[in-house]
């Protein structure tokens, strides 16, 4: 039972979204300096690495992260390989990509995943996103959890209509998977963002179970 770890690794010199918090994580307490236990303090975003966002992220609705259902964030999911020279994921594209009828999580594998290996401190502002005809075939098909691999599920610079289009549908976003070392086809999905009340987002932990 192969399982796949798809979470970003969370340390101070990660990439993270323009104007977002660098992440700190510092020990504040030491064993060795004679203290009882060792304590470290973290200090991020809640759109740091692999995160969840919430309706109120973009919608301003109230809707936080602590409220979306598990039911969505757990069970079978699809990862589909977008080809190479895929700029921006459009309807034309997920058409295409011979997606199971009745998929309700999916997973785009794209060029994006490579980004984590070869220059994973460097923000990269040529991802690959989805546009907002993408965000609306998935809607009509039913999709009720979308996953991407790089920090925002829409192209730098034009977030806001894919993200109004899936949050406005109830679709729930996992942005930031690391999908390089994933093949694409069937798999059982976990993906658990923290419990934090009033967020408009979470960092999550998130695994792919063959």
């Amino acid at each position: 039972m192969p399982i796949y770890d798809i979470t970003v690794p969370i340390h101070p010199s990660m990439p993270v979204w323009p104007g977002d918090p660098q992440v700190t994580l510092e020990q504040v307490a030491s064993i060795d300096a004679g203290a009882n236990a060792n304590v470290s303090h973290l200090k991020a975003g809640v759109h740091v690495g692999t995160h969840v966002d919430a309706p109120h992220h973009f919608l301003n609705d109230r809707r936080t992260v602590e409220s979306l259902p598990l039911d969505v964030l757990t069970g079978p999911a699809w990862v589909v390989q977008l080809p190479e020279e895929c700029q921006v994921v459009a309807a034309a594209d997920l058409e295409a990509a011979a997606i199971p009828p009745g998929t309700e999580r999916l997973l785009l594998k794209t060029r994006n995943s490579a980004f984590w290996q070869t220059s994973p401190r460097d923000f990269r502002l040529d991802f690959v996103g989805v546009a907002a005809d993408g965000a609306e075939w998935l809607v009509e098909r039913g999709v009720r959890l979308i996953g991407v691999d790089y920090l925002s599920v829409a192209p730098y610079k034009q977030s806001r209509p894919t993200h109004e289009i899936l949050l406005r549908a109830g679709v729930i976003i996992v942005e930031g998977l690391d999908l390089s070392a994933v093949p694409p086809g069937r798999y059982n999905l976990y993906c658990l963002p923290l419990k934090l009340v009033g967020s408009d987002g979470a960092p999550a932990r998130a695994i792919l179970i063959s």
